[in-house]
């Protein structure tokens, strides 16, 4: 089986081995002549980064680079970004790289031509109707873990550098014109990042399942979404060549992200503040979390999981998926406790008052309170 396509759901997607080579068609498809590459710190001296940057300079399209992204991308990062694509005088960008790379390059061509500060654009109400949707620039993204999804999502997760708070940036056309997911840019990526970027995945899948909106194409993209992840995520981790696991890693990603329109609860709720905090791994403290607010969870969405266990060929209805996730969790070495991440209880109250500010509250199946979001930090730090 080839495990290579051209997807126009939900928006256009090349995917297969070896097609970045097709950047700079994908640059043309999406209206782009001068091209700004935004990528992180991390990945900015990595030969897939050169090479890419190699091939849209071989077309004729420049060398414009961006790389000062921190792992939780800022409002100071996009400032510096926005200047920069100002200052090149680029017509849309690049997004390459993992969660980090691809929200701040979104927000970058998302801001580039407007005149409102960015956090007018929250995700609030209708605010992102607040932006001139014309001076948006084009988007072609090129993810290099298996993880967040961004590549096919509407919105960023973006740092408030005074408050150190997560804020959602949405808009409709932050939705990339064009995506490439080639499974060879992720062979490199070391085993916690796979773990920890995979259950990333995992946990969109398993919170879009869970939220009581009303989304069905979510609901059963969210089905087939964590079986990809149970099939293949612990070979990616055993053997980080097996193209295979990372193609269908990559698909569940992508996955994940567009199950999650239906909304995002608890898991997310508790790790955007404890990131902007501690400046945790997204991925690996959404599994930290995820036992804790299952068992929360457990009255309004025990006889779902039921079904979802029959069809991930598990065992015992959710006891026996809530026992599944725990020793999938303990295969990749995750810790139990996000104390074992630095976590302390010292700012519990803190954090609390955080995730109750979070719009993923809004899509957890028991409603979220002072009282049960407190519990929820203690049992999990």
């Amino acid at each position: 089986m080839s495990l290579r396509g051209n997807w126009s759901y939900p928006t256009a997607i090349r995917f297969g081995a070896g097609r970045i080579s097709e950047i700079a068609e994908a640059c043309k498809a999406a209206g782009i002549s001068r091209p700004l590459l935004v990528t992180d710190r991390g990945l900015a001296g990595m030969d897939i980064t050169k090479s890419t940057l190699d091939l849209i300079e071989a077309a004729g399209l420049g060398r414009g680079f961006f790389h000062e992204v921190d792992p939780n991308p800022t409002d100071r990062n996009a400032e510096e970004g926005v200047r920069a694509y100002r200052d090149g005088g680029y017509d849309g960008v690049i997004a390459f790289g993992g969660g980090s790379g691809l929200d701040l390059a979104k927000v970058i061509a998302f801001m580039a031509g407007q005149t409102r500060p960015l956090w007018d654009f929250e995700d609030i109400g209708d605010w992102w109707t607040r932006a001139d949707a014309n001076a948006i620039a084009p988007i072609v993204a090129v993810p290099t873990t298996a993880g967040t999804g961004s590549e096919v999502g509407r919105a960023s997760v973006i740092t408030n550098s005074e408050t150190h708070t997560k804020k959602i940036i949405f808009h409709p056309k932050m939705l990339p014109a064009v995506v490439i997911c080639d499974p060879e840019l992720t062979v490199g990526m070391p085993k916690f990042l796979t773990a920890g970027t995979g259950l990333d995945a995992f946990a969109h899948c398993v919170e879009a399942y869970s939220s009581p909106h009303y989304h069905p194409m979510s609901q059963g993209i969210a089905l087939e979404g964590m079986r990809l992840v149970k099939e293949y995520l612990p070979r990616a981790y055993a053997d980080g060549t097996d193209l295979e696991a990372r193609a269908q890693m990559m698909s569940a990603a992508a996955m994940g992200a567009t199950a999650f329109q239906k909304g995002l609860g608890a898991i997310h709720a508790l790790s955007h503040p404890i990131g902007a905090v501690y400046g945790t791994h997204h991925g690996t403290t959404n599994a930290v979390c995820m036992p804790a607010v299952l068992d929360l969870n457990a009255p309004a969405i025990a006889e779902r999981f039921g079904h979802a266990a029959a069809y991930l060929g598990i065992d015992g209805g959710f006891d026996g998926f809530r026992e599944f996730v725990q020793s999938f969790n303990d295969s990749f070495g995750i810790p139990r406790r996000l104390g074992e991440l630095g976590v302390g209880t010292d700012r519990i109250d803190e954090l609390t008052a955080m995730a109750l500010q979070d719009p993923s509250c809004g899509g957890n199946p028991v409603e979220l309170t002072g009282d049960n979001v407190k519990a929820l930090f203690e049992a999990c730090i």
